[in-house]
């Protein structure tokens, strides 16, 4: 890999590892809806020259039902959940769980008959999922199953994401999706948020929101475009397994969640799943793979590229 292709790669990890601490420290102040309203219109509106000078947004606008459920799957439902979520649970456990996804995905493509269980893969699901399950069993408290829930829903989003762009937009710029996408959240969202505007706007809060969008939404994009042409799209998988570490990091450092033995045990546990449970062989790649477009701090399915294509 060249030395632009290790300062992406490093950017995208830390990049897509941010949003979790930013996010618990804008819920503390704002309602979940504004937060995510926020970080989408800014976001959106980022973005929103880039596409129309490519000329990448109107045949994405064209197909706008694949279009309208991508946006629901992938960001209007996880980002608002993962907001509700992060008012009760730490940081660095969100950053976590929802780790889990590239699992969750070869659950659903599996079931959809794209790909098949051997034992090496059924092997990474559990111990992907026994990382998940300590977790919750020693970090989360249990009398508030509804912020479980909200994740549980969010990593299944996710998964169904990258299903919906292969079937349906895998042929289109993936700017003009990802930007139709952000400005159709923001208008779903802003008749809720117009509700739930705040009377004060504290500084970190705000500044937080203005983060997630220009800095773990906009930039994110383009430096993640930028790797993939740069390293290939299956190395700039790779990230997947730095973002949950640095999402620790920030937890524990910046904003003084602790360490505790659900991390140290789920965390690799969750990784080693996801490597052994995700990795294909070149010889069972078939040109039904999902090949995503993803979000940010939406952990990406390793192998979900095809450099082939």
């Amino acid at each position: 890999m060249t030395r632009r292709g290790w300062v992406l790669f490093l950017a995208m990890g830390a990049i897509w590892g941010v949003p979790y601490a930013m996010i618990r420290i804008a819920v503390e102040d704002f309602d979940p809806f504004v937060v995510a309203f926020g970080r989408t219109l800014l976001g959106g509106l980022i973005l929103l020259p880039i596409a129309l000078y490519s000329k990448s947004l109107m045949p994405v606008l064209r197909r706008w039902k694949p279009l309208l459920a991508y946006t629901l799957v992938e960001i209007t439902g996880p980002w608002f959940l993962i907001g509700y979520a992060e008012t009760t649970l730490n940081s660095s456990t969100v950053g976590l769980l929802i780790a889990a996804v590239p699992l969750i995905a070869v659950v659903l493509v599996a079931s959809m008959g794209h790909e098949t269980f051997d034992t090496r893969r059924v092997l990474g699901l559990i111990v992907g999922f026994g990382g998940v399950a300590t977790l919750v069993g020693l970090d989360v408290d249990l009398s508030n199953p509804a912020a479980i829930g909200a994740i549980g829903l969010t990593a299944i989003g996710y998964a169904l994401g990258p299903i919906i762009i292969a079937r349906s937009l895998a042929d289109l710029p993936p700017m003009g999706v990802v930007t139709a996408s952000l400005v159709l959240a923001a208008i779903i969202y802003a008749p809720i948020a117009a509700l739930r505007m705040p009377e004060h706007y504290p500084a970190d809060a705000s500044w937080s929101v203005v983060g997630l969008a220009v800095i773990c939404t906009s930039l994110a994009f383009l430096v993640f475009f930028a790797l993939i042409s740069e390293v290939g799209p299956a190395r700039a998988t790779v990230i997947t397994y730095i973002n949950p570490a640095v999402a620790i990091l920030l937890g524990v450092t910046a904003l003084n969640e602790p360490l505790t033995a659900g991390m140290a045990i789920g965390f690799p546990l969750v990784i080693l799943g996801s490597i052994l449970g995700t990795a294909r062989s070149r010889k069972t790649e078939t040109e039904d793979d999902i090949q995503p477009v993803p979000c940010a701090d939406v952990p990406v399915p390793p192998g979900a590229y095809d450099e082939r294509r």
